[in-house]
């Protein structure tokens, strides 16, 4: 049996593709203690990490009305650089975390921000904020830049963890040289054309804006240091902002990740056995 430390990196809404690798994972009896959760996948990893079953986080991601998180206020976008306070988002994954901490989780999960003064990786797991709400690390790290306002943590201004480069991910997180493999979403462009017109275009104009970046971030240029590292999981053109998802989409997203995972995995772990992180 592999041992390896799954990195579930990005994606916005279309996290059922992360619960699809789970599954995957489960299936060809990958095992792991760390888990490391960006963006999208911190929603994911969370809920798996808290010891919740993937069929019951299947079933929160499948049933879930993600048009509740999503705000229009244009007050909150000039005062706080996000249409939506994000406060809304952070309740519900709290209520379906049952409040915990990280010291609470039966697994060692790694929830990774963008600190956008610096444009450093801000990491939150039980040794460095064991007291901290969970919940409050995934609102930091799915902190999609103008759908929610950026929060402060400390001396840090926190923003999605997608944003980060690569070598911020890859790293020997468990400490013992275990390898890492990080599950990567990418989605192609969306030509599907937004209106400009009406009482207030400024809402269109930014909604076209925020595609645009999730689309380009998902389609960054991988490193040839971390190729060996990395599993694409191509979710073609459904949108990492599509907060109407329908059902349908999110169970074609499933079985994009998992079919992806059960193919490419074991090619990825036979690779001498190990898959080496890169300091």
């Amino acid at each position: 049996m592999a041992n390896i430390v799954p990195i579930l990196a990005g994606g916005g809404t279309r996290l059922p593709a992360h619960i699809g690798v789970l599954q995957a994972l489960k299936d060809l009896q990958i095992d792991f203690s760390h888990i490391v959760g960006v963006s999208g996948g911190s929603i994911i990893a969370s809920l798996y990490a808290s010891g919740l079953s993937i069929s019951e986080i299947k079933q929160i991601a499948i049933n879930t009305d993600y048009n509740q998180f999503k705000g229009f206020s244009l007050i909150s976008l000039i005062r706080n650089g996000g249409l939506s306070s994000g406060d809304v988002f952070e309740q519900w994954v709290d209520y379906h975390l049952q409040g915990k901490t990280f010291i609470d989780l039966e697994k060692n999960l790694h929830i990774v921000a963008t600190d956008v003064k610096t444009g450093r990786p801000v990491i939150f797991d039980s040794k460095r904020t064991p007291g901290m709400k969970v919940s409050l690390a995934v609102r930091f790290s799915m902190s999609i830049p103008l759908i929610f306002s950026f929060k402060k943590f400390g001396n840090h201004l926190m923003v999605d963890g997608s944003i980060l480069s690569e070598d911020a991910l890859h790293r020997d997180w468990a400490m013992d040289d275990t390898p890492v493999l990080c599950f990567r979403l990418r989605g192609e462009h969306e030509f599907d054309e937004l209106k400009t017109n009406g009482m207030f275009p400024i809402i269109n104009y930014v909604t076209l804006l925020i595609r645009t970046f999730m689309t380009t971030i998902s389609r960054e240029y991988i490193n040839d240091a971390f190729w060996h590292n990395t599993i694409i999981i191509n979710t073609g053109l459904c949108s990492a902002v599509d907060f109407g998802m329908s059902k349908e989409k999110k169970l074609t997203l499933f079985d994009t990740g998992y079919q992806t995972a059960m193919e490419i995995v074991p090619i990825k772990t036979k690779l001498d056995n190990r898959i080496p992180y890169v300091e």
